[in-house]
């Protein structure tokens, strides 16, 4: 049995430093007070964070819609490239757009973040970066929790997770019930690679044998700087969107996350319905294209994977299509007509059709037909 230490074991000696969780607090809650609204309450450091409810008595039917996300192996470009205030916009991209697909306004966010070791600096800066998206998309980052755990993640280590709770009118709620025969698929574009599919990414890089700091000429700047783009955040714009065009107008969104372009539009399909879209409609970002034919990814991997260029889905009324285009110009937002929706041809969508995708995230809806190849 082995002698007790002299002074016993402490929490600091175990590898846990409260006195730096106090620290980044300090460092990031300007950032964090720069979301609050007079809708939240009580400030930075409670047990909960208070968010006013009362102007839902204003809705006739509020319906409430939450998400909850993470990063992905993203983290680990931030970590190698020691850049750690752009990876809060992919947590913020991942939660809040998934929530206004169904045409929810996000109301508030928090984070959590689990590290080998509390670096105030460092973790003052994933904060920073998501209070900014949070900005971005019109929520309050009202709460969020830091958790060391030394032996379990190494010291420069660490993750980060986020939920947001938002609401929308139950009578303008989008989806696909709201879809028809005859609706127009609009692309929204992508900045990149977004926050999915990082371990397909990051598994080619290293058996291409790249490094993050080598400048690859297609891209104009270096491998991690393209890796580590944010994410954009489209809750403002898709808001926008409906405001603009009513829900008459813009009937349903997709979120182009994992499982790619396809597998996420059919989920907002209603069964018996098609949407046709063709590969050469738009040119594929040039990152997408390098890791294709850097890791030789069949392409019917790679779009099963990736964004390929397209962050979200707009499906709209034939009639509005012009309108949502224009209003997209306006706010700076890329977008084109990506497709159309279609009855069904039970002859020819056939599931194992190459390129006929149906039944994606465990969904009885609707399907997409990919035809053509892509402009790289």
């Amino acid at each position: 049995m082995s002698a007790p230490t002299p002074q016993g074991v402490t929490y600091a000696a175990a590898g846990v430093d409260t006195e730096a969780g106090d620290k980044a607090v300090e460092l990031m809650k300007d950032a964090v007070r720069a979301t609050h609204g007079p809708q939240v309450l009580g400030g930075v450091g409670g047990f909960a964070g208070l968010f006013d409810a009362s102007a839902l008595t204003r809705y006739r039917r509020p319906l409430l819609a939450s998400s909850t996300d993470g990063v992905g192996t993203k983290v680990a470009i931030a970590q190698a490239m020691d850049v750690h205030d752009t990876i809060g916009f992919d947590l913020v991209g991942m939660v809040v757009d998934d929530i206004v697909v169904v045409g929810a306004k996000p109301l508030f966010m928090t984070d959590y973040i689990a590290c080998g070791k509390v670096v105030p600096e460092r973790i003052a800066d994933v904060v920073r970066g998501i209070a900014a998206a949070c900005s971005v998309a019109g929520t309050a980052l009202v709460g969020g929790e830091t958790a060391e755990h030394p032996g379990l993640l190494g010291p420069d280590e660490y993750d980060v997770a986020g939920a947001a709770t938002g609401v929308v009118e139950a009578d303008e709620l989008l989806g696909p019930d709201r879809v028809r025969a005859g609706d127009v698929l609009v692309a929204l574009a992508s900045s990149g690679l977004h926050s999915n599919g990082y371990s397909l990414v990051r598994r080619v890089v290293q058996v291409a044998g790249w490094s993050l700091d080598r400048h690859v000429d297609e891209l104009g700047r270096t491998l991690g700087e393209e890796l580590l783009e944010p994410t954009r955040v489209y809750a403002g714009d898709c808001l926008a969107l409906v405001e603009r065009a009513g829900v008459a107008g813009v009937h349903a969104f997709s979120h182009v996350t994992g499982g790619g372009l396809a597998a996420n539009v059919a989920r907002v399909l209603p069964r018996g319905l098609v949407a046709d879209v063709d590969r050469s409609g738009w040119q594929l970002p040039p990152v997408f294209s390098l890791v294709q034919g850097l890791g030789q990814v069949p392409w019917t991997d790679l779009e099963g994977t990736l964004n390929l260029g397209v962050g979200m889905v707009a499906i709209v009324a034939p009639e509005a299509l012009d309108g949502v285009l224009a209003h997209a110009a306006e706010l700076g937002l890329p977008a084109w007509e990506l497709g159309r929706v279609r009855d069904l041809d039970p002859a020819t969508d056939v599931l194992g059709t190459a390129g006929f995708v149906a039944g994606t995230k465990g969904v009885d809806g609707g399907a997409v037909r990919l035809t053509g190849s892509y402009r790289v």
